[in-house]
C-alpha cells in the first residue's frame, strides 16, 4: 500500500510503499478516507512533542494516530490508536477492535476529522462554566481551534467576544466570524497591557488560552486591579502553549485580580464528551458551525507537510 512514511525524526514523510497492515486477533483493518495533519503531528515526527518516542520508538514509521475510515463492512468511523508502525497517514491502517466510532450521517469524512477541535471551544462551558450573555476573551483566534472556538463562544451566546493574533488581515478574518473586538499581541508589552484593558468593558469572564507564555503574563498583570475594589473574577481556560511553555506569574495576579486558573480538561468525562460531541455535531449537520479545510491528496504529503500558508484552515489528506 502507500503511505506517508517517517525514517527520522525530524525528517519529512515520504509517499512511499510501505507493508500492508494484518490484523491480528481483535484487530480491524481500516480503509483510511481523511487524516487532518495537526500541530500534535508534527510535533511528534519532530521530536519535540512529551509523546514522541511512544510513537517513534520503531521507525520506520506512519504518523497521525486518529482519523476517518470504514470497516470491512463499509461502517464510515472515526478510529484511532493505530498499532505502531501503522498510523493514520496511509491507504489502510489496523486498530484494536473497537477503537472506533460510527460517524454520524450527513457529515463529509473531511468534515469529519475536524469535529474534535470544536470541542476545545466548548470548554468554556465545560471547564469554566460558561453562562450566556458572558465576556469570552480568545486568545490566539487566528488558527484553526481559535476560529472555531470563536464561532462556538458565538454560538453558545456570548454576549461580547474578544480575540487576539499577531497578523491583522487575520484578524479581520475573526472578527468577521463573530468577534466583537480584536487585539494584535505582536506590539510593545505596554501596548499590550493598554490593549486588555481597553478591551474588557465590564471585564473578561472567561478566557480561553491557545497562547500561554509572553500574551497570558501581560494580560494576567492587566487584570490585577488598581483599587482596592472587589474583583469580578476572570476564569482562564489553560489550552495550548503556541507562544511559550511558561511564564512568570505575580502572586498578586492570583491573590488580587479574581483569576481562576483551570485546564482544558476539567469537567470532561465520558458522558459529558458525549453531550459536547453530539451538540457540535448538530451544529454540522444544520450549517451553524462551517469548518474551513484543505484538502490535498496523501501523494503530495512531503509538500503539505510543510505548508505555513493555510490561514486558519486544517490541513486534510485524503488518501
Amino acid at each position: 500500500m502507500k503511505a506517508a512514511v517517517l525514517h527520522e525524526i525530524g525528517g519529512i514523510p515520504c509517499y512511499e510503499d510501505f507493508p500492508d497492515p494484518v490484523a491480528g486477533d481483535d484487530e480491524v483493518i481500516i480503509d483510511v478516507k481523511a487524516v487532518a495533519v495537526e500541530t500534535v503531528d508534527k510535533r511528534i515526527a519532530a521530536g519535540t512533542h512529551y509523546a514522541s518516542r511512544q510513537y517513534t520508538a520503531q521507525l520506520p514509521a506512519i504518523p497521525a494516530f486518529d482519523g476517518i475510515g470504514a470497516l470491512p463492512d463499509g461502517t464510515l468511523v472515526g478510529f484511532g490508536n493505530p498499532r505502531r508502525p501503522y498510523g493514520a497517514l496511509a491507504e489502510r491502517t489496523v486498530v484494536p477492535r473497537g477503537a472506533y466510532v460510527p460517524v454520524p450521517e450527513g457529515i463529509d469524512p473531511a468534515i469529519a476529522t475536524v469535529l474534535g477541535t470544536a470541542i476545545t471551544g466548548m470548554s468554556i462551558r465545560t471547564a469554566a462554566g460558561f453562562v450566556p450573555g458572558e465576556t469570552v476573551l480568545v486568545q490566539g483566534a487566528t488558527g484553526v481551534a481559535g476560529r472555531l472556538a470563536v464561532k462556538v463562544a458565538r454560538l453558545l451566546g456570548a454576549g461580547r467576544i474578544v480575540a487576539t493574533g499577531r497578523d491583522d488581515d487575520q484578524l479581520r478574518e475573526v472578527q468577521a466570524l463573530g468577534a466583537d473586538a480584536v487585539i494584535n499581541t505582536a506590539v510593545p508589552d505596554e501596548a499590550l497591557t493598554q490593549a486588555y484593558m481597553d478591551s474588557q468593558g465590564d471585564g473578561y469572564d472567561i478566557v480561553l488560552d491557545f497562547l500561554w507564555g509572553r500574551p497570558t503574563e501581560i494580560l494576567l498583570r492587566a487584570l490585577v486591579p488598581q483599587t482596592f475594589a472587589f474583583p469580578k473574577p476572570t476564569r482562564l481556560v489553560q489550552v495550548g502553549e503556541s507562544a511559550g511553555g511558561a511564564l512568570t506569574l505575580a502572586a498578586e495576579s492570583l491573590r488580587t485580580s479574581g483569576v481562576e486558573i483551570y485546564g482544558a480538561a476539567r469537567g470532561l468525562g465520558p458522558e459529558t464528551m458525549q453531550e459536547v460531541y453530539q451538540q457540535v455535531v448538530t451544529w454540522a449537520q444544520s450549517g451553524e458551525l462551517t469548518f474551513d479545510v484543505v484538502k490535498v491528496p496523501l501523494s503530495d504529503i512531503e509538500t503539505a507537510w510543510q505548508r505555513t500558508d493555510l490561514r486558519g484552515s486544517r490541513l486534510v489528506v485524503v488518501p
